[in-house]
């Protein structure tokens, strides 16, 4: 029972595109929390890396918990990776980026399943009617 609800909650929602934002964010906004020798450049730049990656963290949440706003989510989470790629150690060496954007391209592009409609009656197979005959050729007297 807890497994089908769990898959009935995240079949509901852009569940993959969340999780990657949120990934893309964590990565991001730890990376200026690491040692001085694993990180490119250090000091005023660590402010927008952590602030960047907060606010990918919070677009992926609000794709899972409030889905009506997953299109808006899902634009400003690509256009965030995309600026952390030139503000925040190449967007967490590339990686926070890449998932940032997947994760964008996925949210933006989720539908929900639209309800079965029922149908009062089967369709029927439209009736064989035999294929038009050319026109006859004027007969020369």
């Amino acid at each position: 029972m807890l497994l089908s609800r769990w898959r009935r909650w995240r079949r509901g929602r852009p569940f993959w595109g969340g999780l990657f934002a949120v990934l893309a964010g964590a990565e991001i906004c730890i990376l200026p929390l690491a040692p001085l020798k694993v990180m490119l450049q250090q000091g005023i730049a660590g402010i927008p890396s952590v602030l960047m990656g907060v606010v990918m963290i919070v677009l992926g949440l609000t794709a899972w918990f409030s889905p009506a706003q997953r299109s808006l989510a899902g634009v400003l989470t690509t256009l965030v990776a995309t600026a952390a790629l030139v503000m925040s150690n190449l967007g967490g060496f590339l990686i926070g980026t890449l998932l940032g954007i997947l994760g964008g391209g996925l949210m933006f592009a989720w539908q929900p399943h639209a309800a079965a409609r029922p149908s009062a009656a089967p369709h029927a197979p439209a009736p064989h009617s035999p294929a038009p005959q050319p026109p006859a050729p004027p007969h020369s007297a």
